[in-house]
């Protein structure tokens, strides 16, 4: 029986992992650049531009919405160190995306890199 460190490691042999130092043009060059952990991770603090698609929802998500639907949109996605977002990225290609990365290292990887966090403003109640 697999583990879900098996399952991490299976998908990190067929996907596209971006490597720290080619984040930025990766980034840039995105249509899409999504935060795959859960929505309280996200609220600690995410790569600025990130948009919220937890790794439970993603699939659903992208399959509903008629924005999201071009197979060859640019997409990256994160998550705390890599493992949700390669599984993330293998779903996404047997969903026919074409052009699928993920960040190797992670949110735990850029930040620890010292680059930009942006985090939601918190709600005033006056």
């Amino acid at each position: 029986m697999k583990t879900a460190h098996d399952l991490v490691a299976q998908a990190k042999l067929s996907v596209n992992e971006v490597s720290l130092n080619d984040v930025p043009h990766a980034i840039q060059d995105a249509d899409l650049l999504l935060d795959v952990r859960e929505a309280d991770e996200y609220a600690n603090g995410h790569i600025p531009g990130a948009i919220h698609m937890s790794r439970g929802l993603l699939e659903f998500k992208l399959s509903n919405d008629p924005n999201l639907s071009a197979r060859d949109l640019k997409i990256v996605l994160y998550c705390k160190n890599s493992g949700r977002a390669a599984l993330a990225s293998k779903s996404l290609h047997e969903m026919g995306y074409m052009n699928v990365q993920s960040i190797a290292g992670g949110f735990d990887g850029w930040a620890q890199a010292g680059n930009p966090i942006a985090k939601p403003e918190p709600i005033v109640f006056e």
